[in-house]
């Protein structure tokens, strides 16, 4: 009986515990702790569909999904490629880094998904339209000029809208189906100085435009960086469109800036943001809103970025993210993942998953002198605060003047991997910390197989890089030395993980990769 009674108390306990214990696990910020910048966001029902920008990466403008507003799986991407331009191809000694699509803005209207971005490159706005966001198609449409950070607006009445610019912002009508700028239409000046709130000591000027309609009222986020402060949420508000608009600084803290509302089906409202974290690039955060005299109140308190969310947990950004990847395919899968994206637009002819099966095999079609102007890297995020990559390489086909192997790509990129000069193979680590590709250390090879790793430390914005190889896959041995990573605007991006062959004679060698693991801790030389 007494054994009974103090088991009945300790199931009754353990009742009581868990619900308090569920309490207690809750979303940290940041939600994301990788390349994620520039995010809009809006809901459908229960579900949370999210758009970034990848700027050079093909293809582009990914699609995320969550049920929680924490955590995020890839469900598509709306472009393929912007165009055929030689920065966007990597050819004739060009390239599109830091450019390519910036920020998106996506809505819901009518039965109707639409995204738009811009871009640099080719000077236009583009909006892709689907009737099924996670599958598409998408329809396309594009248009001169490039309107600078716009935010797409579909108001009530049936009418379209751009708002964009910087500084002074401006807004312009489109099309009833958004494809273009109306005829006749002429842009008009919505708010003269939109960094006014923040103070006269203007640094960047207010950009990252996202409109929102709420209960009436138009709300107007903006991101402004004052000079000597940091990076700073402005809102403007008016009862009209067209204004007169006031502003207000609306958070300030951390650096957690730039971004737009998004509310929950039980009615609460959050705003989705991001933060520049050094290497590993810029960093989705939450931060929960509430209302005073119809204005939104972001932070709790009020003011501050908490470091916790009355959401669920994140269950980590492997395999909704990046993705380790053996390369074997099933009939009726696709060819390459959602995780994975090319550094700039592929040349297809000149990679392939079936000359061998369960391998990536990349072939050289042409010389190159550098690594950043090679074509077909093959790229997936990094993710903080810790993250490692290792592949596995057959280098018996490389031509001579082929170097193949591992990257972690930015303008300050590091390589692992193997050379072949003179009819000798070689391990080579190559370091441009200094923004000058610099050869660290070269080992002989006597075989075809070799194993590379690379582990990445952002904790703490360390952003240190270490790189490995192994002769057998089990015992890892440093080389080079550690490469401290740094976010450049060059690039606009943060680090990834990247596999490469290319060639600096000739074309018509090729490297097979038989996989990429990536795990989010590190394990050195274990």
């Amino acid at each position: 009986m007494k054994h009974s009674i103090l088991l009945a108390g300790l199931l009754l306990a353990s009742a009581i515990a868990s619900p308090l214990r569920a309490q207690v696990k809750q979303a940290q910020n940041p939600i994301i702790y990788a390349d994620v910048p520039d995010l809009s966001m809006i809901r459908a029902g229960q579900t949370y569909y999210m758009s970034s920008t990848t700027m050079h990466m093909s293809p582009g403008v990914p699609i995320m999904k969550s049920k929680d507003l924490v955590n995020w799986q890839l469900v598509g991407y709306a472009s393929d490629t912007l165009g055929g331009q030689d920065e966007l191809t990597l050819n004739n000694g060009k390239s599109t880094y830091g450019r390519g699509s910036w920020a998106s803005s996506l809505r819901f209207n009518k039965g109707t998904y639409y995204l738009s971005t811009f871009a640099q490159t080719t000077g236009k706005t583009y909006v892709y339209s689907t009737q099924n966001i996670e599958k598409g198609p998408w329809k396309v449409s594009s248009f001169k000029p490039s309107y600078h950070d716009h935010s797409l607006f579909f108001d009530d009445d049936g009418r379209v809208y751009l708002v964009y610019g910087a500084g002074k912002l401006r807004l312009i009508e489109l099309t009833a189906d958004a494809s273009g700028v109306k005829p006749g239409a002429t842009e008009q000046v919505l708010i003269e100085n939109a960094s006014a709130p923040a103070g006269p000591n203007l640094g960047l000027p207010a950009e990252g435009s996202q409109l929102f309609k709420i209960k009436g009222k138009y709300y107007l986020f903006n991101i402004t960086w004052p000079k000597g402060g940091m990076r700073t949420v402005v809102v403007h508000r008016a009862d009209k469109l067209t204004g007169p608009y006031e502003g207000r600084v609306a958070l300030q803290d951390l650096g957690v800036a730039q971004g737009g509302l998004i509310d929950t089906p039980d009615g609460r409202w959050f705003s989705y943001l991001f933060r520049d974290y050094g290497a590993v690039g810029r960093i989705p955060y939450l931060v929960p809103v509430t209302w005073a005299d119809g204005w939104p109140v972001l932070g709790s308190p009020a003011g501050k970025v908490p470091q916790t969310l009355p959401l669920p947990p994140s269950k980590g950004l492997i395999p909704s993210l990046l993705a380790s990847d053996d390369f074997s395919r099933r009939k009726g899968e696709p060819a390459l993942p959602l995780v994975w994206q090319w550094n700039h637009n592929p040349e297809n002819s000149l990679w392939s998953l079936t000359d061998r099966p369960g391998y990536l095999r990349l072939k050289t079609g042409r010389a190159d002198t550098t690594f950043l102007l090679a074509r077909n890297t093959l790229t997936q995020r990094t993710i903080g605060p810790t993250c490692a990559g290792s592949t596995a390489l057959d280098v018996s086909h490389l031509k001579d003047g082929d170097f193949a192997g591992l990257a972690l790509l930015q303008k300050r990129y590091g390589l692992v991997g193997v050379d072949s000069r003179n009819g000798v193979k070689s391990i080579v680590m190559v370091s441009a910390e200094t923004e000058k590709p610099v050869e660290l250390q070269r080992l002989p090879l006597a075989q075809n197989t070799v194993y590379f790793k690379a582990e990445c430390d952002f904790t703490e914005r360390k952003d240190v890089a270490t790189f490995y190889y192994s002769l057998d896959g089990k015992a890892w041995k440093a080389i080079g030395t550690p490469l401290k990573m740094a976010y450049t605007l060059p690039h606009f991006m943060g680090y990834r993980f990247g596999l490469f062959n290319y060639a600096t004679k000739s074309g018509g060698g090729y490297a097979d990769f038989d996989y990429l693991r990536v795990a989010d801790t590190l394990s050195g030389a274990k």
